[in-house]
């Protein structure tokens, strides 16, 4: 008599939490809800297009440059998705660009090249899952603050990427890899990376939105405790989360390499940055519970558009920084204000 009541026990906290993290992903702006800030976000693209067609129509919109645009933001938008899963459990991750410049520069070097396109490209996705591996190792099972964790292996990834190199560029020379990146290989007019770019998007908006993975993922980010006190093992979770995040910087140090036709201990320079501020604008919370990929992936494009503006212009970096951190302001203003206005 009493075991089906201790099941039952067992069983009732964990069904809870899952039909608390419906309901809270039924609330917050997790999937293809077309909410203010989406709209808003739709609204600054359609303004930066409109500016790029003004201020420099012949270069902006012809259809090579939009390619050319499309494709930046792949690599980048690749690690920016796998920054907000972890930017939704509460986690940082500051490492995504120093794990692209080393796993680039591995999977370039002539002893891998030696394997061909499979070499290249596994090499690339095992250093960043590897990498991420010992991040959710160190942060889950270590305890240590992610953000001192992944600093760590920021500056680790960065100085052996450099011995790799000896500070050289590495240059590809298989033909496969390199075809990616040629037109003959478009697709419709769409770059090869830009259809990596949106099959990683929507299996992260599906695993995010539709699967109990991403729902585990926003109970941590929510309240950890209790997510633990719910049945969820958090740890566990802390580190597949850093996993998918080194999975990505793998897939873009790849991207990256197709790119480039090198690898430089350079790759993947203020990445951790860029993915940041695009998911903040995007809508996703730095204390974690919230967060969207569609936002994400509008962020990215506004500040890749932002940057292909001020090339196409002869404007000086200093000023496009001076804009990209006046949106990332904006963003975190408007950000507070709405959770101010659903506290009320």
């Amino acid at each position: 008599m009493t075991q089906p009541a201790t099941t039952a026990q067992k069983e009732a906290p964990t069904s809870a939490a899952e039909s608390a993290a419906d309901k809270e992903s039924s609330r917050r702006p997790l999937g293809l809800r077309w909410d203010v800030r989406s709209l808003s976000l739709l609204g600054v693209l359609a303004v930066l297009v409109a500016v790029g067609g003004i201020t420099a129509p012949d270069e902006f919109l012809a259809t090579s440059n939009l390619q050319l645009v499309l494709t930046q933001a792949s690599v980048i938008g690749v690690v920016t998705v796998g920054m907000t899963f972890v930017i939704v459990s509460g986690g940082i991750d500051l490492s995504v660009g120093a794990i692209v410049a080393l796993a680039s520069v591995w999977a370039t070097t002539v002893a891998t090249q030696e394997f061909g396109f499979g070499g290249i490209l596994f090499t690339a996705v095992a250093v960043g899952v590897g990498c991420g591996l010992v991040n959710g190792v160190l942060i889950a099972y270590g305890r240590m603050v992610p953000f001192i964790a992944t600093l760590a292996m920021l500056a680790s990834a960065r100085g052996l990427a450099l011995q790799i190199t000896d500070g050289r560029t590495q240059i590809v020379t298989v033909d496969s890899v390199l075809d990616l990146g040629v037109r003959d290989a478009y697709v419709l007019g769409i770059p090869p990376l830009v259809l990596v770019f949106a099959a990683v998007t929507v299996i992260g908006w599906l695993v995010l939105n539709r699967t109990t993975f991403g729902r585990r993922t926003v109970a941590v980010g929510g309240n950890a405790e209790a997510a633990r006190l719910a049945g969820i093992d958090v740890r566990r979770q802390r580190l597949y989360l850093y996993l998918l995040s080194g999975l990505c910087c793998g897939i873009a140090a790849f991207m990256l390499i197709v790119l480039a036709g090198s690898g430089q201990n350079t790759n993947g320079n203020l990445y951790e940055l860029d993915a940041i501020a695009a998911a903040i604008i995007g809508g996703t919370l730095l204390s974690g519970g919230r967060g969207t990929i569609v936002g994400s992936v509008l962020g990215v494009l506004v500040f890749t558009t932002i940057t292909n503006i001020f090339a196409l212009n002869n404007l000086e970096t200093a000023v496009q920084q001076i804009a990209k951190g006046a949106i990332i302001v904006a963003a975190v203003l408007v950000q507070r204000r709405s959770l101010r206005g659903g506290d009320a």
